[in-house]
């Protein structure tokens, strides 16, 4: 696993407010590794995701995403590089009156003119790849289901197969099980997981769980306070680095 697909060098993000969220963070990021970033809320993890595919505009430093200079990217070429870069979020962000398979085929949008997305005009070779996508995450029977009617678990999946319409290179997954029951956790991140072996797509994966991050992880980067603390196998975060990443008085709280 030596060729990278990203480069992250002395990344800098300031809002508006003044607050400096990320303090010069440099890092690579390896084809189908599954990186996972831990911390505490507010340490920066969102932030970094989302300079990745430029939701948010960063203040300093670069991002190579694949040798592309993402920090100059405009336009078209921003919106090519979203393509190839899957988004999941915590609160699964589905169209909540249509069905499963339709919102599974919005993943396909970056790549359709806008008319025919509308419109709603998709080839039946990409309903057919939305159903096996549907499949790969255990849900081809509720392709015409209403995505709200479906429990948190199974929404969460409905966006992995969202994402997966993009064919994308990397998937960014932005504390994907957060708002799930601890069983409904391991099923959603052994889809990641499947994804990743089975496809070779990079994830990069903000989790707050040391149970999931070492069960899943092939690699940990620890940020606090905006600045990177920790880059290594999860098997290395022992009882120092778990206070000094979380502070002394934290106490692990295990997913079984």
């Amino acid at each position: 696993m030596n060729d990278k697909i990203l480069e992250i060098n002395n990344l800098h993000k300031i809002y508006p407010t003044g607050f400096h969220a990320l303090k010069g963070v440099s890092f690579d990021v390896y084809k189908g590794e599954f990186l996972v970033v831990i911390g505490l809320s507010g340490s920066g993890k969102s932030t970094m995701l989302r300079c990745i595919n430029r939701l948010h505009d960063f203040t300093q430093g670069s991002i190579l995403f694949d040798k592309l200079d993402v920090g100059n990217l405009k336009g078209n070429e921003l919106n090519q590089l979203r393509t190839r870069i899957g988004m999941i979020f915590q609160q699964f962000n589905l169209i909540p009156g249509k069905s499963v398979l339709t919102n599974v085929l919005t993943g396909r949008l970056g790549k359709i003119s806008t008319m025919k997305g509308i419109l709603g005009l998709f080839s039946k070779s990409e309903i057919e790849e939305a159903k096996n996508n549907l499949k790969i995450v255990g849900l081809e029977s509720k392709a015409n289901e209403r995505a709200d009617k479906l429990s948190g678990g199974q929404q969460q999946r409905v966006a992995i197969a969202r994402a997966l319409m993009q064919k994308p290179e990397i998937i960014l997954a932005d504390e994907p099980v957060a708002s799930l029951d601890p069983a409904t956790s391991h099923s959603v991140m052994k889809y990641l997981q499947e994804i990743n072996k089975q496809f070779g797509v990079t994830v990069i994966c903000n989790l707050h769980f040391l149970s999931l991050v070492r069960q899943y992880a092939t690699r940990v980067i620890a940020l606090k306070g905006g600045e990177l603390i920790y880059n290594g196998l999860p098997s290395n975060i022992d009882e120092t680095w778990f206070r000094q990443i979380y502070g002394e008085d934290a106490m692990e709280v295990t997913i079984d």
